[in-house]
């Protein structure tokens, strides 16, 4: 029987029933679930598969056998038992405000109950969801299950829309820590399971819940959503050889390309990298390479914070920090590597036993990142000349370095001179040229990647392709000359050396009284 891509199919029986491809994860789901009482949260990015996962528990603990026909889980010691299974998604919440959120969450207890034929009589949000859990026992005789989805979504809405949002935030936090705080209560559980994007710091959200075990960077659950490379050639090797024979590809080489797009997530010390599953299947039901994750939704918040801060776009794929870092945050003091870590824009690429090392995922995250920053931040009135940035990778391919700069000069010149002047320092002048030109070549589509900071200090930007490597150094009201003196100094170009490829030897200078670049110089080493 012919198998359908799940392209947004997030509930289990139907992904089943309908004959949907499943990725099989339910060995993870038993290692997880068997252990006789468990409290969990588990977070991963948007789209990342996370309701799929609560259906799947819902469907397992309700004893539907017939669903795990042929999974990994059938052939296991599963004791098939039917529990109570309490499910609250966020998603359909209402937390325009506290107020709001506390009388849909009442509402939402109130329909539990129905479907399952009991009557609560308490008022107080707390007092009824202790009665539900009394009353389903008492019942059913059988303990509780509690699957809660996108617990932060009330909380995550309302930020990065100023002030009076960011206080109904606190206000929904101070409720949701208040409502689940009261499950370490109940005696009658027998697993709870919460799942979100965002990590806020336990001892303020779940100061109630303090047995709550944070699977979300555990080695053992890694692989726990996402698809990892075998998975995709064991599960959708069919829509692969589509998708190749579509694009000109062969089977490889569109493997490589799938890899290149959309591969790359990690979350954990393991070497382990993952699939987005959101963009893989829409990849293989489109045959074609596009951004798909990036535009199911906006990092306005995260653009937002990234200019309040001043912070360097183009050391963001080069960031080194602690664990801890990464496991949560305040809402009164927002943490940036932490929320583009949790939201999905970077992810680990290493470890070094003691710090981190983060960056991209992918490009399709990484162009269309820069390129929505881009736009946001470099703001110049025509709007054809902005859209200009999008040929700089072909003229760079095509070695068209007359064109390179032509347009480069073109989008610069546009820039309202009261967005620069702000950068009045020597050193304010050339961080904003770097970033701008950063911006406008890596949002056009090509390899592109900054150094970090080495004995040799820290290359301005590299741009590779299949043939050659561009190793470019910037300057401000200097001289090419210079730059290229640094390069070579510097020797940033040494690592290229082994790589078969031409290496190109690029020092740009730009005037800032001028507003463009008015000195270039390149070398080439190589054939």
């Amino acid at each position: 029987m012919e198998k359908f891509l799940p392209v947004d199919v997030q509930d289990f029986a139907q992904m089943i029933t309908g004959n949907f491809v499943y990725v099989d994860k339910t060995r993870y789901i038993y290692e997880m679930a068997r252990i006789p009482v468990a409290y969990y949260f588990f977070a991963r990015p948007r789209r990342f598969g996370k309701t799929l996962l609560v259906s799947t528990l819902k469907a397992l603990f309700e004893g539907r056998r017939d669903l795990f026909k042929g999974l990994w889980i059938e052939n296991s010691d599963w004791k098939w038992q039917q529990y109570p299974v309490v499910q609250i998604d966020f998603n359909g919440i209402d937390a325009s405000d506290a107020e709001t959120l506390e009388k849909s969450l009442l509402n939402t207890l109130d329909e539990i109950a129905r479907q399952h034929e009991i009557e609560l009589s308490y008022d107080l949000l707390t007092n009824k969801f202790v009665e539900l859990f009394a009353e389903l026992h008492k019942k059913y005789r059988k303990d509780i299950v509690v699957l809660i989805d996108e617990y932060d979504k009330p909380v995550i809405t309302h930020l990065g829309k100023g002030e009076l949002d960011l206080r109904i935030a606190q206000k929904n936090r101070d409720i949701l820590g208040m409502f689940l705080g009261v499950l370490k209560s109940i005696a009658t559980l027998r697993l709870v399971f919460i799942t979100g994007i965002s990590r806020f710091n336990f001892t303020n959200m779940f100061s109630g819940l303090n047995n709550l075990q944070n699977l979300s960077m555990y080695r053992d659950y890694a692989e726990l959503l996402g698809f990892t490379e075998a998975e995709v050639e064991q599960y959708f090797k069919p829509f692969v050889s589509t998708l190749a024979e579509e694009n000109g590809l062969s089977y490889n080489d569109c493997l490589e390309r799938m890899k290149t797009w959309y591969h790359g997530y990690r979350f954990a010390t393991t070497k382990s990298k993952l699939y987005n599953p959101f963009s893989i299947l829409h990849a293989l039901k489109n045959r074609s390479f596009k951004n798909f994750w990036f535009e199911s939704g906006s990092p306005n918040f995260l653009v937002n914070l990234i200019e309040e801060k001043n912070y360097s776009i183009p050391d963001i794929e080069n960031l080194q920090v602690r664990e801890t870092t990464l496991s949560g945050y305040e809402l009164e003091k927002l943490n940036l590597e932490a929320l583009l870590f949790q939201s999905g824009y970077i992810t680990i690429h290493d470890d070094d036993g003691i710090l981190f090392h983060l960056g991209y995922p992918n490009q399709e995250v990484k162009t269309a990142f820069l390129s929505f920053i881009y736009h946001n931040l470099v703001k110049i009135a025509d709007t054809t000349l902005q859209a200009q940035f999008s040929r700089l990778h072909q003229y760079l391919a095509q070695e068209g370095l007359e064109q390179f700069i032509e347009t480069t000069n073109a989008i610069l010149a546009a820039i309202p001179y009261t967005q620069i002047r702000g950068q009045a320092t020597p050193e304010g002048n050339e961080q904003y040229y770097h970033t701008v030109f950063y911006l406008m070549v890596a949002a056009s589509g090509v390899l592109v990647h900054t150094e970090p900071l080495s004995s040799h200090g820290r290359m301005d930007i590299a741009v590779e392709f299949k043939d050659k490597v561009y190793v470019i150094e910037l300057k401000c009201n200097q001289s090419a000359d210079a730059a290229i003196q640094q390069i070579h100094a510097k020797r940033y170009h040494e690592k290229y050396l082994q790589s078969g490829r031409r290496i190109h030897l690029m020092g740009i200078n730009f005037s800032t009284t001028e507003r463009r670049i008015v000195d270039w110089r390149m070398e080439t080493i190589g054939s």
